[in-house]
């Protein structure tokens, strides 16, 4: 209703200020209530199949005082008529409470309706019809217009036929199904068709003290926690519109919300087959209550999802009207945009306070199965081989000027979610497209992550993404790259190495040297025992050539078999591309292998290694099944140069942002911290000869740029970490379920970072869905000291 606002009126009867109200100079009355409004509305009673053997009209006083009926009168019309019949009322309705009117009963059976407060004999339709609250005992005479005619205190338009209403009036009923008021009764917007639900009907009169929308429902199955408070008991009765079905389940949703927003109104009834329900079915269910966390349990670390299982499922209707998805985003609900827990201290299930207005991972959780809806969702990932599609609402950051949005220390962005296929099909996308118009879906958790089923397939409006070229070097400047060719064999396809080296000559400009990670061995995951690289290297050295740039040299050394981790049989390493058409010689002292460890020495104050090629303490417990370390010794125009090839421990093992322990734990780090600091001795052994040798340390650090291994490496300003020279929305080489992040890193000496050097991530695989490798290279342009 539309409140009329007036100056108080002391100690006045409801009667009295409606009396005041009409007689207001050219004051017409309204369909309003600040009190006593119609919150339910049956007429099927008796009739077959019907739950209750008489029709009835509920009254809830949704205001703050006691409110007496004394004088006022229920009316019914037909659907067009204008004839009126009318209920006399009498007794108050105190605040928050219910008033249940009894009508005409049909000739079938039911059950009794509760002790009802007012008895009247209204032969009411069970599927349209107009009902009025009216404060005087004069019949109505309307057809259309009813809801503003003198005396009527609030009016109701059932079924679509109905001929007057507050607005549109409501969905057909059934004899099975009732107009309901959503709100317990209290949501008053003025329109029929949005303030009630059609569903199974709920008779509560002055006694009831049960709730707001009675019995249990869907919300108190949820409750507002990480995991339900009636896990293992049994529920009956639930009340809900089916919005999704699965092939061993669906999602049922309460189309009458609560104003509580840490529950959700919805749930999965787990059925184990094919469902027998369709989209628009208004059901009861009944079940026991379970936690199912996705991949089993036991050590998992995904959140579990309520569910419903050995369900009972009753129909009441078909056709209902789905509830309203809750909008995400702007203009409705705006996830936490930093924080996805900060007081669970261990497992989020059993621990921590629930916030869903501050922290991420309650805020998903309290829309757990639930229709959400995001408008022009922004696409910050692409498209997944399994169908998912990382997305953010419109408004979100920081984004990156392509599109994504970047992880920062204390920001791994709460507000994504992935969408995902499992309903219906999703688009072709990559990073910087958006979804234009509404994406909707229902909300689950799998794999560590929050996702929207969507129900639709979503549409896609973005221009290309262009892919990114280097500017051109200055003369004279030492061009160093570093590139994760994810994996490379000589099995992979032709098309593979024609676009790594179509990347290399175009895009990095055909850089003086280049430290290639993942290159794997002649036969790539055959594990037989091979481990040398020469073909691999030999097919990607001709792939350059014949893109129109040099020929690239090698250097590099043949690890021990399966002892470096990655695809078993891989054998992935480090190598050393490096051209010598502009000044750059390999500084070549042979004789390493894949366990001899290279050293620093002093020549007369200028460093060298024992080894060049060399590895890195190769026994070293912190590369245990892992990359070893390259260093090389090179000369620019007789400047010696010292380059690490490095690629530190996968994140593999971390816990998801996500799961179920808060924080995540970071198991991998431990290693990667080790590896950093083996590395920064040595570099420290060779500015300890030469405080102004030029070093530069490279590859996939499998790291944040504000990790505690960027700061092992930077530690005591001897190095200098380039991504973390960057603007924050630069910041990244890598993009991952949607967040863009630094993996792969060049730092350089204090020397170096004195130059004018220029220093460039090379955007032209990580925010695609078609991509040559899933990191993006990097490129630094050092005019030597």
């Amino acid at each position: 209703m539309r409140p009329l606002r007036l100056r108080t009126v002391a100690a006045a009867s409801a009667a009295t200020v409606l009396g005041a109200l009409l007689s207001l100079p050219g004051q017409s009355a309204h369909a309003v209530s600040p009190d006593i409004v119609i919150s339910q509305v049956y007429g099927g009673g008796g009739n077959s199949g019907a739950p209750y053997t008489h029709d009835f009209i509920e009254l809830h006083n949704r205001g703050t005082s006691t409110v007496s009926l004394a004088g006022w009168t229920v009316q019914y019309a037909s659907a067009g008529g204008s004839s009126w019949s009318t209920t006399a009322l009498t007794g108050t309705i105190a605040p928050g409470r219910y008033h249940l009117v009894r009508e005409g009963a049909g000739s079938g059976s039911g059950a009794a309706l509760p002790t009802p407060d007012t008895i009247g004999t209204l032969a009411m339709s069970a599927s349209s019809g107009k009902v009025a609250l009216v404060t005087n005992a004069t019949a109505l005479t309307c057809s259309t217009g009813c809801a503003t005619k003198p005396g009527v205190r609030d009016f109701v338009g059932y079924g679509s036929s109905a001929s007057s209403a507050e607005g549109s009036p409501t969905g057909t009923l059934s004899n099975t199904t009732a107009a309901l008021r959503a709100g317990g009764g209290a949501t008053d917007t003025d329109a029929n068709s949005a303030d009630f639900a059609v569903t199974s009907p709920i008779p509560r009169n002055s006694s009831y003290t049960g709730g707001g929308s009675g019995g249990t429902r869907i919300r108190d199955v949820q409750g507002a926690a990480h995991r339900s408070p009636k896990t293992g008991q049994s529920v009956s009765g639930l009340p809900g519109v089916v919005t999704a079905v699965a092939a061993t389940g669906f999602w049922l949703q309460d189309p009458l919300p609560d104003a509580d927003p840490a529950t959700s109104e919805a749930v999965f009834v787990y059925t184990a087959s094919t469902p027998t329900v369709a989209v628009g079915d208004s059901v009861t269910v009944g079940g026991t209550v379970a936690e199912f966390r996705p991949g089993g349990t036991g050590g998992t670390t995904n959140l579990t999802t309520t569910e419903l299982t050995s369900p009972t499922v009753s129909l009441v209707a078909h056709g209902a009207a789905l509830p309203a998805p809750v909008v995400v985003g702007a203009g409705g609900r705006v996830p936490p945009a930093a924080v996805i827990d900060d007081d669970a201290n261990g497992d989020v299930e059993t621990g921590g306070s629930f916030q869903p207005a501050s922290d991420g991972i309650d805020f998903w959780e309290s829309l757990e199965g639930m229709r959400l809806q995001l408008n022009d969702a922004a696409v910050v990932g692409p498209r997944s081989s399994f169908g998912e599609i990382p997305v953010v609402p419109a408004g979100s950051t920081t984004r990156t000027a392509r599109g994504g949005i970047v992880v920062q220390a204390g920001d791994f962005n709460p507000e994504r979610v992935l969408l995902d296929d499992q309903l219906a099909p999703t688009p072709a996308a990559d990073t910087g497209a958006t979804l234009t118009g509404a994406t909707v879906g229902v909300l689950d958790h799998s794999f560590g992550n929050f996702k929207l089923l969507v129900t639709a397939t979503p549409a896609v409006s973005s221009g290309t993404l262009p892919k990114e070229t280097t500017p051109a070097p200055a003369p004279g400047t030492l061009n160093v790259a570093t590139f994760n060719v994810e994996n490379l064999d000589p099995g992979d396809p032709q098309a593979t190495f024609d676009g790594l080296a179509a990347a290399v000559v175009t895009n990095l400009r055909a850089p003086d040297l280049l430290a290639l990670e993942e290159i794997q061995d002649n036969n790539g995951a055959t594990d037989n025992g091979v481990t040398a690289a020469d073909q691999t290297l030999a097919k990607l050295t001709a792939a350059i050539s014949a893109a129109g740039g040099p020929s690239y040299t090698w250097r590099q050394i043949n690890p021990q078999n399966d002892q470096d981790g990655g695809e078993p049989g891989g054998n992935i390493r480090q190598v050393f591309l490096y051209r010598t058409d502009r000044g750059l010689s390999f500084t070549d002292r042979p004789g390493a292998g894949a366990t001899t460890a290279v050293a620093v020495v002093d020549n007369s104050g200028t460093p060298a290694l024992t080894y060049s090629p060399g590895r890195i303490d190769p026994a070293n417990s912190a590369f245990a099944s892992s990359r070893k370390p390259l260093a090389g010794e090179f000369s620019w125009h007789g400047k010696p140069v010292f380059v690490i090839a490095n690629h530190f421990n996968s994140k593999g093992g971390d816990q998801p942002l996500f799961g179920r322990y808060q924080p995540p734990s970071r198991s991998s780090e431990t290693q990667r911290t080790a590896q950093a600091g083996v590395v920064k001795a040595f570099t420290d052994q060779l500015l300890a000869v030469d405080p102004a040798a030029s070093v530069v340390v490279l590859g996939d650090l499998n790291d944040f740029e504000f990790s505690t291994t960027a700061d092992i490496l930077t530690a005591g300003g001897t190095l200098t970490d380039l991504p973390r020279t960057l603007p924050a929305a630069e910041r990244y080489t890598y993009v991952y379920e949607g967040n863009s992040q630094v993996l792969d890193h060049i730092l350089v000496s204090g020397a170096l970072a004195a130059t004018p050097y220029t220093y460039d991530i090379v955007h032209l695989n990580s925010e695609y869905a078609t991509q040559l490798s899933d990191h993006d290279p990097q490129v630094v342009s050092l005019p030597l000291p």
